[in-house]
Parts: C-alpha cells; structure tokens; sequence
C-alpha cells in the first residue's frame, strides 16, 4: 500500500524539521550564528491517468487526469542571513559588523574560511586571532607595550601607547562579500568556506561599495528567534503524529483486507 510508504516519507521530514530546529535552539546563544530553515518538495507523481489524454470508452479529453503523489524529500536547509542584535561588551577586541560582510580566516592548512564572529583575541605573538587561534587576514599585529587598542567604523586598529600622545595605525581589518551567503558551507567554530555555490569572494574596505562597517565593544547576538522556534517544534511533532496515525490506519486496513475469508 502506497500509502505506508507516503506517510514514512512525512514522519522522515518532520524528523528533519525537527533537528534543524533543536540545532537552531541549542546555537541561540552562540554568537552571530544564522538560523536555518527546513525546506521540503514533493516527490515525484505517478501518472495514472494523464491530464490531457483521450479515453478509450468514448474518446473525451481528460480535463485533469489522475496523479497520485508519493510523498515529501528535503530540497534544502536554508540559512538566514539577516543580522542578529547587537550586544555591548566593551571588549577592545569585540568587533560587530553592521551590514554585510564577513571577517577572512587564515586556516592552519593554508585556507581561508569565513566568520562574522568578532570576539577576536590576541595571540602570545601579538597577532589579532580568532577564539580558535585563527589569524584574521589581513595580518596585524599589537606591540606588547600598547595601552589599549581602538578599531573605527572602517575597520582601522590603531594602538595607544603610554609614552605617546598620537595613536600608531598597526592595519585595517577588511570584509569580504559573496553573491549567495546562503551558498556557503558551514564548518562549524562559526566559520564558512566558499562554494561554488556561494560565488567568489570580494573583498573590500568596511564602509565602502555595500560592505557593513565595524562597532567595536559589540558583539552580533544568534539570530534565532525563541518564540519562532518553539512555535515550528509543535508544527513538526503535530505533522508526525499526523504522519503517524496515516501510518496506522494503512495497517489497520491492510489487517482488514487479509482477514476477508
């Protein structure tokens, strides 16, 4: 019966939904993390009588015909790409980016991944890093005597220094677009790689040609919404159960044909 293997494909979707969702819960705290989205298609038809065929009784048209559907894949997890708030830290490392962009990473393999994740650190040699260790691209540098350091809206990081009146521009932190965000491939730590997908990367001044500009002392907040989340977890456990009881009352009719004496 068509109809058990229909209902195994829904239960298998609303499974799917199910750990989008708990990922999403679990990652609401994380910083600057995208919430992703389950999305679904119908499979393929099977064409019992096709719309637009002449019947063979008296030679009509069918007007609609008979397609009978056979069941639900998962087409694509979509990230959403829209900002998540900003929340004050006063850290001279804590970096948020307003707008588009992410901050390039120089991966220990010789790579480059992706973040907007601006809790950057310092390094044992001065560099500007990621939590994971990770080298921002371009490289800079904090001598060891600066007092503190200052990161404007174009990305600018300039280092005060106890001795001198005028602070000393070490680099400028850049940003880098793609055509499709959505097109990138997580890699867990907050960072992407490039895809064919996503496009080639452009790289450009914060600030500048559509690129978002720097907030120092801020960090970008998980874009995923509670309420929201919550609210699809019940729509997904509803759609099993339904799924479900589709599934029992094939078996209780099956159980009835076999029992016909």
């Amino acid at each position: 019966m068509r109809a058990l293997k229909i209902a195994a494909t829904g239960m298998a979707a609303q499974q799917m939904r199910v750990e989008v969702i708990s990922n999403n819960l679990a990652n609401m705290n994380t910083t600057a993390y995208n919430a992703r989205r389950a999305e679904f298609s119908d499979l393929h038809y099977q064409q019992v009588e096709r719309a637009g065929s002449i019947t063979a009784t008296d030679g009509t048209v069918l007007p609609t015909g008979v397609q009978l559907g056979l069941g639900v894949r998962a087409a694509a997890v979509s990230m959403d790409v829209s900002q998540g708030a900003l929340a004050a830290t006063g850290g001279d490392l804590d970096v948020a980016i307003e707008g588009k962009g992410y901050l390039e990473v120089a991966l220990p393999s010789g790579g480059s991944a992706y973040t907007r994740d601006g809790a950057l650190k310092r390094s044992a040699d001065g560099l500007i890093v990621t939590s994971d260790g990770y080298a921002i691209t371009p490289e800079i540098t904090i001598p060891n005597d600066a007092t503190g350091i200052t990161i404007n809206k174009q990305g600018e990081v300039y280092a005060n220094f106890s001795n001198r009146v005028a602070p000393e521009l070490l680099g400028q932190l850049s940003l880098t677009m793609f055509a499709n965000e959505k097109g990138l491939e997580a890699m867990g730590g907050n960072l992407f790689k490039e895809t064919n997908a996503s496009g080639q990367p452009q790289t450009g001044t914060a600030g500048a040609d559509g690129f978002g500009s720097f907030r120092q002392g801020y960090l970008e907040n998980s874009s995923v919404n509670a309420i929201r989340q919550i609210t699809d977890l019940i729509e997904a456990q509803r759609g099993y159960e339904l799924n479900s009881k589709v599934i029992t009352a094939a078996d209780q009719m099956l159980g009835a044909t076999t029992q016909i004496r």
